[in-house]
């Protein structure tokens, strides 16, 4: 083995000729670069619960909240306990999960939306096309139970 080499547990580490065999770089934990991970939580969530009681958890970026009536080209959803919500959608795909119960109706403009829902511990899928309104969740179950939306996927 070269001189300048630990052998460690089978592993051969290169020591840093400047630290006398020491394999440390010579940084502490407080000079060193922060580690960033994103997780992809939606931003302000817990503000959007508490103020319009729907439970955003995760998305790309691509599907945000918007104000209904805002903007031209908003993702509507029809609540049966609750105000209208719209999405804008930004780019030509995208995702979000989250957790609204009652949602009963989807109307959109100019992306298609897959749209997964669940009801008693099993997931109900609709595809809506462009410029389309469709009922969706309880208003298509033959029993009426209510449906929670979980998953939005939309595309161009």
């Amino acid at each position: 083995m070269a001189s300048g080499s630990l052998l460690v547990a089978g592993i051969a580490v290169a020591a840093d000729p400047g630290t006398n065999g020491s394999a440390s770089s010579g940084k502490t934990a407080d000079t060193a670069m922060p580690s960033t991970v994103e997780t992809f939580d939606y931003p302000d969530a817990a503000k959007i619960l508490k103020e319009k009681n729907l439970k955003l958890k995760r998305g790309d970026g691509h599907i945000v909240l918007a104000e209904c009536g805002s903007a031209p080209n908003l993702m509507q959803f029809i609540g049966r306990d609750q105000d209208d919500f719209c999405f804008r959608t930004i780019g030509d795909n995208g995702y979000l999960s989250l957790e609204v119960p009652a949602v009963a109706g989807v109307q959109t403009t100019d992306h298609t939306a897959h749209i997964n829902m669940t009801v008693d511990d099993k997931t109900k899928s609709y595809d809506i096309g462009k410029n389309d309104f469709r009922g969706i969740g309880e208003t298509t179950d033959p029993e009426g139970r209510n449906h929670t939306l979980v998953e939005i996927r939309t595309a161009k």
